[in-house]
C-alpha cells in the first residue's frame, strides 16, 4: 500500500479488508494506519472483517466462532480508534488489553474506518463504530431488507445518523472481447461463490478450490460483471448507484487488466463522471 502510494499523488489507498483479530492485533494495525496516514494525508483508508480460515489457521491460529470474532472486531475497532486519538491508553476488553499504549505518530488527518459484512451482526458494528460499510455483491434484496436495516439499527443504538455512514461495495468484474476468455479468467475464484467456504474453518486453499467445481457458469455470471464491451459494466454500476451506494471498489480478474484499465479510464469513468458529476 505505501509502495502504491508513493507512486500516486491523488488516489485514495487502504486495505478491503483487513482482519485485527490474530496475525494483526488491533494495536499493530492502528500503528501502521497511523504512519501512512501522516506520510500521505488524506488518501489512506482502513477496511476492517472478521477474517478468512484460510489466511489465520495456517499460521498457528485458532479459528473460534463467529459470535467471538465479531465481538473481537468491535474490540478491536475501539481499540484502533483510541490510538489514533488518544495518548497513553488503557484498556481492558475480554479479548484485547493495553497498558499505558501510546501512539508518538499519530495520524494527521483522519483516516476513514470500514468495516467489511456480509450479513446483519456485523453490519450492526458497522452502523455503531464506522465511516463506512463495505459488502460485496448479492441480490438486491439482500442490501434492502437485510443489510441497510441492520447499519442503520446499528446506528440508530450509537445515536449516530444513518445517512452520514458511506456504503461501498465490491464490484467483481472480468473483461475480453471474448465471453469464454473472461468467464475462464475468473473460474479460480468459484469456491468463493460458496457460503460454507467462510462459514466454517475450510483453510487449505486447494480445499476451496475443488468445492468450486461445483459452481457452475450461470451462478458465476450472477456474482461478476462478465462483460465483453463498455456497456455491462457500466449498467451493473449503475443498478449499484440506484441502491444508495456510494463508493464502488473495481475488482477485476480479467485476462489482461491493462486492457481492462484503459478500457474503463476511456470509456467507463468518463461516462459516470458526466452522468454523476454531482
Amino acid at each position: 500500500m505505501a509502495i502504491a502510494a508513493e507512486r500516486t499523488h491523488h488516489v485514495r489507498v487502504g486495505s478491503a479488508v483487513t482482519c485485527p483479530l490474530f496475525r494483526y492485533p488491533p494495536a499493530i494495525v492502528a500503528q501502521a494506519f497511523a504512519s501512512m496516514g501522516v506520510v500521505y494525508p488524506g488518501r489512506i483508508f482502513l477496511g476492517l472483517g472478521t477474517g478468512e480460515a484460510m489466511n489465520e489457521i495456517p499460521v498457528g491460529f485458532d479459528w473460534p466462532n463467529f459470535k467471538e470474532r465479531a465481538k473481537r472486531l468491535e474490540e478491536a475497532i475501539r481499540i484502533i480508534r483510541l490510538l489514533w486519538t488518544e495518548d497513553f491508553v488503557n484498556f481492558k476488553g475480554k479479548y484485547y488489553r493495553l497498558r499505558r499504549a501510546n501512539l508518538y505518530t499519530k495520524p494527521s488527518a483522519s483516516i476513514p474506518l470500514y468495516v467489511a459484512a456480509n450479513g446483519p451482526t456485523v453490519t450492526e458494528i458497522a452502523g455503531q463504530y464506522a465511516d463506512g460499510f463495505l459488502t460485496i455483491p448479492f441480490t438486491e434484496s439482500h442490501y434492502t431488507d437485510v443489510l441497510f436495516p441492520a447499519l442503520e439499527r446499528g446506528a440508530r443504538r450509537a445515536g449516530r445518523d444513518y445517512t452520514e455512514i458511506e456504503k461501498a461495495v465490491e464490484m467483481y468484474v472480468s473483461y475480453d472481447e471474448d465471453y469464454s476468455k473472461a468467464l475462464d479468467s475468473i473460474r479460480c475464484w468459484a469456491g468463493t461463490a460458496l457460503p460454507f467456504v467462510f462459514n466454517y474453518p475450510i483453510f487449505d486453499p486447494r480445499e476451496i478450490e475443488s468445492y468450486g467445481k461445483l459452481v457452475g457458469d450461470d451462478q458465476l455470471s450472477r456474482i461478476w460483471c462478465i462483460g465483453t464491451s463498455p456497456e455491462p459494466h457500466i449498467r451493473r454500476i449503475e443498478g449499484l448507484i440506484r441502491l444508495g451506494f456510494e463508493n464502488i471498489h473495481i475488482s477485476s480478474s480479467s485476462p489482461d487488466e491493462f486492457k481492462t484499465i484503459e478500457m474503463y479510464a476511456k470509456q467507463v469513468l468518463p461516462y459516470l463522471r458526466s452522468t454523476y458529476s454531482d
